[in-house]
């Protein structure tokens, strides 16, 4: 048998290892496909939107060169939001991604709709921007019902609220260079919620909420504009 030099073992290697300590793949998508319906929302493979819901039914997103393209209508009173089934308690979800201005952003929410606890199920979320990285836990900070109900109908905040919103939301400076792809990764092990751009770790947060034990569901929220590619979710139990 002839034996492969070390210098190319070695990257297979590698990446079988970090493939390995991410869990399981339980979904994957290249989104290199075409549309059967280009003048409508047509993503396949599990996808949905809010468009309807939020946009007038206006196309939001689209599938062009093997990417997903997500920008957001001129008639949108949400910003888009870009849904696929993930259910885990710890996993990941790795992407490439591309920002194509400065105020841009790309946040991978999580959530479990079933969770009454919070607006919309919402429980933690990474958020990507040219200038940072934004980690928060929703469920125990600003998406928990009763903090959420009360923002929203411009009611003051109790002593206990604003208690409970502390150290919930955390930015990090981060430049993350627009018009060029990236690779994002972002990992959930118990109250943990962890990020990496371009292989370089960013950031975390410890926050309670973040332990929710079913994570069921991933949003792709994007307030301007971002083009995706590359999908891949991790669960680890």
């Amino acid at each position: 048998m002839k034996l492969l030099p070390l210098i190319f073992i070695l990257p297979a290697l590698t990446a079988s290892v970090f493939a390995a300590d991410l869990g399981k793949l339980i979904f994957q998508d290249d989104f290199n496909r075409a549309e059967s319906k280009p003048d409508a929302e047509d993503i396949g493979n599990g996808w949905g939107t809010n468009s309807k819901a939020r946009a007038q039914g206006d196309k939001q997103v689209a599938l062009k060169d093997g990417a997903m393209h997500i920008y957001i209508s001129a008639r949108a009173d949400h910003a888009v939001s870009v849904t696929h089934p993930a259910e885990f308690t710890n996993g990941s979800v790795t992407l490439r991604f591309m920002l194509e201005s400065d105020t841009d952003s790309l946040g991978l929410d999580f959530a479990d709709p079933q969770c009454k606890e919070v607006h919309a199920g919402h429980l933690c979320a990474a958020k990507v921007s040219p200038k940072q990285v934004q980690l928060i836990d929703h469920k125990t900070g600003g998406m928990r019902l009763d903090i959420h109900d009360a923002r929203t109908e411009k009611k003051p905040l109790s002593d206990e609220q604003k208690s409970a919103l502390v150290g919930k939301t955390k930015n990090v400076p981060h430049a993350t260079e627009v018009g060029k792809w990236h690779d994002l990764q972002v990992t959930i092990e118990g109250d943990d919620i962890s990020v990496l751009v371009d292989g370089q770790a960013v950031g975390d947060l410890h926050s309670p909420g973040i332990a929710h034990p079913t994570k069921r569901m991933l949003r792709l929220a994007v307030p301007h504009n971002a083009v995706v590619d590359d999908v891949k979710i991790y669960q680890k139990n």
